[in-house]
Protein backbone atom coordinates (compact mmCIF):
# COMPACT_ATOMS: atom_id res chain seq x y z
CA UNK A 1 0.00 0.00 0.00
CA UNK A 2 1.01 3.74 -0.48
CA UNK A 3 2.50 5.88 2.41
CA UNK A 4 0.85 9.10 2.45
CA UNK A 5 3.08 11.55 4.59
CA UNK A 6 0.22 14.09 5.65
CA UNK A 7 -1.49 10.82 7.37
CA UNK A 8 0.16 9.14 10.20
CA UNK A 9 -2.73 7.00 10.81
CA UNK A 10 -2.43 5.27 7.33
CA UNK A 11 0.52 2.14 8.18
CA UNK A 12 -1.81 1.19 10.96
CA UNK A 13 -5.49 2.05 7.91
CA UNK A 14 -4.27 0.46 5.28
CA UNK A 15 -4.56 -3.40 5.54
CA UNK A 16 -7.39 -3.03 8.44
CA UNK A 17 -11.34 -3.32 8.74
CA UNK A 18 -12.37 -0.02 7.51
CA UNK A 19 -10.68 0.46 4.58
CA UNK A 20 -12.50 -3.56 3.52
CA UNK A 21 -15.96 -1.89 5.05
CA UNK A 22 -15.56 1.31 2.74
CA UNK A 23 -14.41 0.22 -0.37
CA UNK A 24 -17.32 -2.48 -0.37
CA UNK A 25 -19.76 0.49 -0.13
CA UNK A 26 -18.25 2.33 -2.75
CA UNK A 27 -18.43 -0.49 -4.92
CA UNK A 28 -22.03 -1.58 -4.24
CA UNK A 29 -23.30 2.24 -3.98
CA UNK A 30 -22.52 2.21 -7.71
CA UNK A 31 -23.79 -1.09 -8.91
CA UNK A 32 -27.08 -0.08 -6.94
CA UNK A 33 -27.13 3.22 -8.61
CA UNK A 34 -26.20 1.63 -11.95
CA UNK A 35 -29.45 -0.73 -11.61
CA UNK A 36 -31.69 2.27 -9.96
CA UNK A 37 -30.95 4.29 -13.30
CA UNK A 38 -33.26 2.20 -14.83
CA UNK A 39 -36.46 3.97 -13.33
CA UNK A 40 -36.28 7.37 -14.51
CA UNK A 41 -38.52 9.69 -12.23
CA UNK A 42 -40.32 12.77 -13.30
CA UNK A 43 -40.70 15.97 -11.50
CA UNK A 44 -43.86 18.30 -12.57
CA UNK A 45 -43.28 17.26 -16.01
CA UNK A 46 -40.34 19.21 -16.33
CA UNK A 47 -37.03 17.74 -14.77
CA UNK A 48 -36.35 14.21 -15.25
CA UNK A 49 -33.43 11.95 -13.88
CA UNK A 50 -32.63 8.52 -13.22
CA UNK A 51 -33.14 6.91 -9.56
CA UNK A 52 -29.86 6.47 -9.34
CA UNK A 53 -29.25 10.27 -9.05
CA UNK A 54 -30.54 9.82 -5.18
CA UNK A 55 -27.46 6.99 -4.23
CA UNK A 56 -25.01 8.34 -6.31
CA UNK A 57 -23.91 11.16 -3.86
CA UNK A 58 -23.53 8.78 -1.10
CA UNK A 59 -20.86 6.80 -3.48
CA UNK A 60 -18.79 10.53 -4.03
CA UNK A 61 -19.06 10.81 -0.49
CA UNK A 62 -16.91 7.79 0.22
CA UNK A 63 -14.59 8.56 -2.32
CA UNK A 64 -13.96 11.37 -0.70
CA UNK A 65 -13.04 9.01 2.58
CA UNK A 66 -11.06 7.02 0.75
CA UNK A 67 -9.03 10.19 -0.26
CA UNK A 68 -9.36 11.73 2.92
CA UNK A 69 -8.11 8.58 4.77
CA UNK A 70 -5.81 6.13 2.82
CA UNK A 71 -4.80 9.18 -0.54
CA UNK A 72 -5.19 9.52 -3.75
CA UNK A 73 -3.18 6.35 -5.03
CA UNK A 74 -5.36 4.28 -3.00
CA UNK A 75 -8.70 5.59 -3.59
CA UNK A 76 -7.46 5.41 -7.45
CA UNK A 77 -6.89 1.80 -6.94
CA UNK A 78 -10.33 1.15 -5.51
CA UNK A 79 -11.93 3.89 -8.64
CA UNK A 80 -10.30 1.58 -11.06
CA UNK A 81 -11.43 -1.74 -9.20
CA UNK A 82 -15.09 -0.82 -9.32
CA UNK A 83 -14.98 0.69 -12.62
CA UNK A 84 -14.06 -3.71 -13.39
CA UNK A 85 -17.12 -4.10 -11.48
CA UNK A 86 -19.78 -2.18 -13.22
CA UNK A 87 -18.06 -3.56 -16.42
CA UNK A 88 -18.68 -7.56 -15.10
CA UNK A 89 -21.92 -6.09 -13.78
CA UNK A 90 -23.50 -5.15 -17.44
CA UNK A 91 -21.54 -8.39 -19.15
CA UNK A 92 -22.94 -11.05 -16.50
CA UNK A 93 -26.50 -9.36 -16.66
CA UNK A 94 -26.59 -9.40 -20.33
CA UNK A 95 -25.88 -12.96 -20.25
CA UNK A 96 -28.44 -13.40 -18.48
CA UNK A 97 -30.52 -11.66 -21.18
CA UNK A 98 -29.07 -13.93 -23.92
CA UNK A 99 -30.01 -17.46 -21.96
CA UNK A 100 -33.41 -19.02 -22.62
CA UNK A 101 -36.29 -18.98 -19.98
CA UNK A 102 -39.14 -22.00 -19.86
CA UNK A 103 -42.35 -21.09 -21.23
CA UNK A 104 -43.88 -20.55 -17.76
CA UNK A 105 -41.65 -18.05 -16.82
CA UNK A 106 -41.40 -15.97 -19.73
CA UNK A 107 -43.36 -12.82 -17.77
CA UNK A 108 -40.66 -13.15 -15.11
CA UNK A 109 -37.63 -13.59 -18.14
CA UNK A 110 -39.58 -10.05 -20.27
CA UNK A 111 -39.13 -7.88 -16.83
CA UNK A 112 -35.69 -9.21 -16.59
CA UNK A 113 -34.89 -8.25 -20.06
CA UNK A 114 -36.29 -5.10 -19.97
CA UNK A 115 -34.28 -3.37 -17.12
CA UNK A 116 -31.04 -5.28 -18.31
CA UNK A 117 -30.93 -4.98 -21.90
CA UNK A 118 -28.78 -1.97 -22.02
CA UNK A 119 -28.39 0.32 -24.67
CA UNK A 120 -24.41 0.87 -25.82
CA UNK A 121 -24.41 4.98 -26.06
CA UNK A 122 -25.83 4.25 -22.55
CA UNK A 123 -23.07 2.00 -20.92
CA UNK A 124 -20.55 4.04 -22.36
CA UNK A 125 -21.65 7.43 -21.35
CA UNK A 126 -22.15 5.73 -17.55
CA UNK A 127 -18.41 4.33 -17.62
CA UNK A 128 -17.00 7.09 -19.19
CA UNK A 129 -18.67 9.84 -16.68
CA UNK A 130 -17.78 7.45 -13.51
CA UNK A 131 -14.21 7.34 -14.47
CA UNK A 132 -13.70 10.66 -15.13
CA UNK A 133 -16.10 12.25 -12.24
CA UNK A 134 -14.02 10.08 -9.74
CA UNK A 135 -10.82 10.35 -10.71
CA UNK A 136 -10.99 14.40 -11.07
CA UNK A 137 -12.74 14.45 -7.62
CA UNK A 138 -10.06 12.30 -5.78
CA UNK A 139 -7.23 14.74 -7.43
CA UNK A 140 -9.00 17.76 -6.56
CA UNK A 141 -9.68 16.27 -2.99
CA UNK A 142 -5.93 15.74 -2.38
CA UNK A 143 -5.10 18.96 -4.07
CA UNK A 144 -7.42 21.34 -1.83
CA UNK A 145 -5.96 19.06 1.14
CA UNK A 146 -2.33 20.05 0.69
CA UNK A 147 -3.63 23.51 0.09
CA UNK A 148 -5.58 24.05 3.02
CA UNK A 149 -2.83 21.35 5.21
CA UNK A 150 -5.89 19.39 5.82
CA UNK A 151 -8.11 22.00 7.24
CA UNK A 152 -11.95 22.16 7.07
CA UNK A 153 -12.58 18.92 5.42
CA UNK A 154 -16.50 20.39 4.16
CA UNK A 155 -14.78 22.34 1.70
CA UNK A 156 -12.83 19.74 0.01
CA UNK A 157 -16.09 17.28 0.05
CA UNK A 158 -17.95 19.86 -1.45
CA UNK A 159 -14.94 22.18 -3.37
CA UNK A 160 -13.86 18.11 -4.97
CA UNK A 161 -17.58 17.03 -5.74
CA UNK A 162 -18.10 20.32 -7.79
CA UNK A 163 -15.34 19.25 -10.08
CA UNK A 164 -16.31 15.45 -9.71
CA UNK A 165 -19.95 16.25 -10.83
CA UNK A 166 -19.65 18.58 -13.88
CA UNK A 167 -16.87 15.43 -15.38
CA UNK A 168 -19.16 12.88 -14.67
CA UNK A 169 -22.89 14.47 -15.75
CA UNK A 170 -21.79 16.30 -18.61
CA UNK A 171 -19.97 13.00 -20.25
CA UNK A 172 -22.65 11.04 -19.20
CA UNK A 173 -25.55 13.16 -20.26
CA UNK A 174 -24.01 14.10 -23.70
CA UNK A 175 -22.74 10.50 -24.54
CA UNK A 176 -26.54 8.84 -24.09
CA UNK A 177 -29.21 11.35 -24.29
CA UNK A 178 -27.71 13.45 -27.61
CA UNK A 179 -29.68 13.69 -30.30
CA UNK A 180 -32.44 11.74 -28.72
CA UNK A 181 -34.14 14.74 -26.84
CA UNK A 182 -34.49 18.63 -27.93
CA UNK A 183 -30.91 20.79 -26.44
CA UNK A 184 -33.66 22.45 -24.20
CA UNK A 185 -34.29 19.15 -22.61
CA UNK A 186 -30.84 18.12 -22.35
CA UNK A 187 -29.13 21.46 -20.74
CA UNK A 188 -32.40 20.88 -17.96
CA UNK A 189 -31.15 17.21 -17.86
CA UNK A 190 -27.30 18.66 -17.21
CA UNK A 191 -28.70 21.32 -14.70
CA UNK A 192 -30.66 19.45 -12.82
CA UNK A 193 -28.90 16.39 -12.14
CA UNK A 194 -25.53 18.37 -11.47
CA UNK A 195 -27.19 20.63 -9.06
CA UNK A 196 -29.55 17.24 -7.59
CA UNK A 197 -25.95 15.69 -6.54
CA UNK A 198 -24.20 18.54 -5.42
CA UNK A 199 -26.96 19.25 -3.05
CA UNK A 200 -27.42 15.76 -1.62
CA UNK A 201 -23.83 16.20 -1.42
CA UNK A 202 -23.45 18.77 0.56
CA UNK A 203 -26.91 18.35 2.78
CA UNK A 204 -26.21 14.98 3.67
CA UNK A 205 -23.29 13.31 2.21
CA UNK A 206 -20.65 15.88 3.86
CA UNK A 207 -21.91 15.45 6.99
CA UNK A 208 -22.02 11.43 6.45
CA UNK A 209 -18.03 12.23 5.62
CA UNK A 210 -17.34 13.42 8.85
CA UNK A 211 -19.13 10.59 10.99
CA UNK A 212 -17.22 8.13 9.09
CA UNK A 213 -13.83 9.61 9.02
CA UNK A 214 -14.64 10.16 12.88
CA UNK A 215 -15.50 6.79 13.06
CA UNK A 216 -12.30 5.24 11.67
CA UNK A 217 -10.13 7.65 13.13
CA UNK A 218 -11.57 6.37 16.49
CA UNK A 219 -11.17 2.81 15.46
CA UNK A 220 -7.77 3.02 14.90
CA UNK A 221 -7.00 4.79 17.80
CA UNK A 222 -7.95 1.61 20.20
Amino acid sequence: MDKVSDNPLKNRMADGTPLMIVTALFVTLYLVSNIMAVKVIGLAGIFYFDAGTITFPFAYMLGDVLTELWGFRTAKRVIWTTFLCNIILVICTQIGVWLPSPDYLQPTADAYNHVFTYVPRIVVGSLAGFLLGELSNAWVMEKIKKRMQGRRLWVRTIGSSMVGYLFDTLPFVLIAFAGTVTTEELVLMLLFQYFAKLIIEATMGTPMAYAVIYWVKKRMKR
